[in-house]
């Protein structure tokens, strides 16, 4: 893989103060690539959302270091895709997917033609003209994405973005998002508690536990077996695989 997109070095996240204080992070360093999807597990409240706020430049640590690569400068070049579409409802697909553009930054490092062949290569091109309130939640979801894409961002950071689709949906829109941020070369990283959608989507599995959290395991995709793969981060969760449904209910539940 390239040279480091974004490292975290040390970092350490604490809120509140005195008896309240809560140390969510301590001493966590990861590195993301350049050209890879990386992928965050762990259990609810562990800390995953803080590290992409973190990473987003929406929260400083409190202790340790984030660094940038790839001439990537926070709130400009990386875009943050949250679990709900939050599309403006009076725009159509293609003006909500042309939002971003425009601001003058953006237009200025973005062909708008882009817009037209992101719906194309996204599939989305017969819904240009279709309101929001027109979409399933499948189909929201990815104008949502696409949207965020359309800036061309240096990093796109995702909050469980299909956590709320029914299975099939969400089956079909990790497939469709490997298979577009790989044509793309896109560098992500993406926060789920699926393990399946894990290892559909993900280059870098990044394993976090502990109190307070910290990397406990890492593993490329490329590198294992799907069984073997899958086996080792429920190990490295503590769970033995019982059943198929094991991966998920593991990582049931929102995180902090």
């Amino acid at each position: 893989m390239g040279a480091p997109a974004v490292t975290l070095v040390d970092v350490t996240k604490v809120y509140g103060h005195g008896r309240r204080q809560r140390v969510v992070l301590g001493g966590l360093s990861l590195t993301v690539p350049v050209g890879a999807v990386t992928v965050l597990l762990g259990p609810s409240g562990i800390g995953k959302s803080t590290v992409l706020r973190i990473i987003a430049g929406l929260e400083a640590p409190t202790s340790g270091e984030v660094q940038y690569g790839a001439g990537l400068i926070p709130r400009r070049d990386i875009r943050l895709v949250f679990q709900e579409p939050s599309l403006l409802p009076w725009l159509t697909v293609a003006d909500n997917v042309a939002l971003g553009l425009r601001f003058k930054v953006n237009r200025e490092r973005v062909d708008p033609s882009v817009v037209e062949q992101l719906l194309e290569r996204s599939g989305l091109r017969d819904l240009a003209s279709a309101l929001p309130s027109m979409l399933s939640g499948g189909q929201a979801q990815r104008v949502n994405l696409v949207r965020a894409l359309a800036t061309a961002p240096g990093l796109l950071l995702l909050d469980e973005p299909f956590a709320a689709l029914d299975p099939p949906t969400r089956r079909n829109s990790q497939q469709w998002l490997r298979e577009l941020v790989r044509d793309l070369g896109v560098t992500a990283v993406l926060v789920t508690h699926d393990l399946d959608e894990a290892l559909t989507v993900g280059d870098q599995l990044l394993l976090l536990g502990g109190q307070p959290a910290r990397v406990i395991g890492q593993w490329w995709v490329s590198e294992h077996e799907a069984a073997e793969l899958r086996r080792n981060v429920l190990e490295g969760y503590g769970v033995a695989e019982t059943v198929d449904a094991v991966p998920r209910l593991a990582f049931a539940g929102r995180d902090a």
